[in-house]
């Protein structure tokens, strides 16, 4: 005789907690939302899938004296590449000057057309950081005398072997066998 085994969730009236019972084992269970929607595939000839569902909602199922959540979201994900994922991946965008992308989108439609840029706002800047005064003409004050090249250290021509005696890979073989 086959004993009967069945699997059942009962949720209570607010629809996040309730009971997933397993045959005669009853379990705390809470519906979680995702931080991010999952996408769900299968496949009939193992080759190509199919995209079967956009999964939002878990249900964490825990042991007899585990707290609840206190959250109504699963700040973390599935997986461990998408801990703390809506901080990381959904973050709040900069504060941007209006007037500034105005210009910097103009600057770049005029180097796309062949152009250049009006404004040499950029130059100073560089000129700031690397010491320079501001007054002095942006275009000058970037060129740097040229350097002396570098002595070079004498390296023996091909073929010389700098006083070692020839050497064959059976001279690097083991002979303590």
């Amino acid at each position: 005789m086959e004993k009967l085994f069945f699997i059942l969730f009962c949720f209570r009236k607010d629809g996040r907690t309730g009971t997933f019972v397993v045959g005669n084992d009853h379990f705390p269970a809470s519906l979680l939302d995702l931080s991010s929607v999952v996408e769900s595939y299968k496949t009939y000839d193992d080759s190509a899938l199919v995209k079967t569902a956009d999964v939002s909602q878990m249900i964490m199922v825990r042991e007899s004296g585990e707290a609840s959540p206190d959250v109504v979201e699963n700040r973390h994900g599935l997986t461990p590449p998408m801990r703390d994922t809506r901080r990381r991946r959904f973050r709040k965008e900069p504060d941007l000057n209006p007037e500034l992308v105005q210009r910097v989108e103009k600057d770049l439609v005029n180097i796309m057309s062949g152009g250049t840029v009006e404004n040499l706002d950029i130059l100073y800047t560089s000129n700031f950081i690397n010491g320079q005064a501001g007054d002095e003409n942006a275009r000058n004050a970037n060129k740097k005398a040229p350097a002396a090249p570098a002595a070079k250290p004498e390296v023996p021509g091909p073929g010389v072997n700098a006083g070692e005696p020839d050497r064959t890979d059976s001279d690097d073989s083991d002979d303590s066998m």
